[in-house]
């Protein structure tokens, strides 16, 4: 399996984030990709190698034009205005309808931001253009292997993860929807169904929006119960899709404290919905905070489970693309995300 990788992340290191109500060391941070990235190594995966470059014509598939722009110049327009720290929202249009996008950047970024734990910096911008180049040339590489009738799988090693990126939308450490970006791109390549599979322990609400009303992406989600869990707003059993989408996005919600049997029985529902509706090719949004020791998730998967989910995802047999999404400040953390994908290996 290869694995693709680009050094631009370290451009994303906010210095705090906003959690309990206080300013905490921000737990997504550049050493998560690094412990992953060591892993990788160690147990000799396969092939490093860096993303091709795709340019802006993909990401303006998916995410609003506008809300580009913004990413692109937010942090000199902060800087513009004589502000010295990284950008952290600090008001929102809640409980108004109006679409106006304000001059200010104060105004833009309420208008643009889910919440209060995802900062912007100097190079936010070049980290999610850098992450979003990762899943691109993943997606490449699949639907090659899919026009050859060739079972690969792929692993695109960016952050800031993506599944809480919306068109217009950032939140969650999430700026571009990687995982979005990849399932475009191989439905532009010609692949008819494409199905996105998020097993993070959180929502991928991002995803779900983006193609919430379409037939052509399958999007299946199993996730804590976002009534305690974040995004909160998003992610529940009854958002099944709308208009042509009706019926294409599934929500498997779970309790604070799943083990990995109940956890499994999910997995197998939503691999069996998407070998229904005739995947083609399998975009996984990987995140690993579904581990026992997460310090903001609250399932209790273990390290030897993730051996298990990978070959489970491979029993579909079709050309797979993992996109690293969560996990957290674990010694762990690539170990387990290691597991998953030598678990596929080992299965394909």
């Amino acid at each position: 399996m290869k694995t693709i990788y680009s050094d631009q992340h370290f451009q994303q290191s906010p210095k705090l984030e906003l959690a309990g109500g206080e300013l905490v060391p921000s737990f997504e941070n550049p050493s998560r990709a690094e412990h992953v990235l060591a892993r990788v190594k160690a147990v000799g995966l396969g092939e490093i190698i860096a993303p091709q470059e795709f340019g802006i014509r993909p990401i303006l598939a998916v995410h609003d034009a506008n809300y580009i722009s913004f990413l692109q110049l937010a942090w000199q327009e902060w800087k513009a205005a004589g502000y010295e720290g990284d950008i952290i929202p600090i008001c929102w249009p809640a409980g108004q309808a109006s679409d106006i996008v304000p001059r200010h950047i104060k105004g833009k970024v309420g208008r643009y931001a889910l919440g209060t734990d995802t900062n912007i910096t100097a190079g936010t911008w070049t980290a999610a253009l850098g992450a979003a180049q990762t899943a691109l040339t993943g997606a490449a590489m699949i639907s090659e292997a899919f026009h050859a009738s060739e079972k690969m799988g792929a692993f695109a090693l960016g952050r800031p993860p993506g599944h809480h990126a919306a068109k217009a939308l950032y939140g969650g450490y999430c700026f571009l929807n990687n995982a979005a970006l990849a399932a475009q791109y191989c439905r532009d390549q010609g692949i008819e169904k494409v199905a996105v599979l998020d097993v993070d322990f959180h929502h991928g609400n991002g995803t779900q929006e983006i193609f919430y009303d379409r037939d052509d992406v399958f999007f299946a989600s199993i996730h804590g119960d976002p009534m305690d869990s974040f995004p909160y707003y998003w992610g529940h059993a009854d958002e099944c899709g709308a208009g042509l989408g009706e019926g294409f996005n599934i929500n498997i919600l779970l309790p604070s404290g799943t083990g990995f049997a109940v956890w499994r029985e999910a997995l197998k529902k939503s691999l069996a919905a998407i070998d229904f509706f005739g995947a083609e090719v399998l975009i996984v949004s990987l995140g690993v905070d579904t581990f026992e020791g997460d310090p903001i998730s609250a399932f209790k998967l273990t390290t030897p489970d993730y051996l298990v989910m990978g070959a489970d995802i491979a029993s579909l047999g079709i050309p797979t693309l993992f996109v690293m999404e969560g996990g957290y400040n674990v010694e762990e953390l690539g170990v387990n995300m290691v597991n998953v994908l030598q678990g596929f290996e080992g299965a394909i």
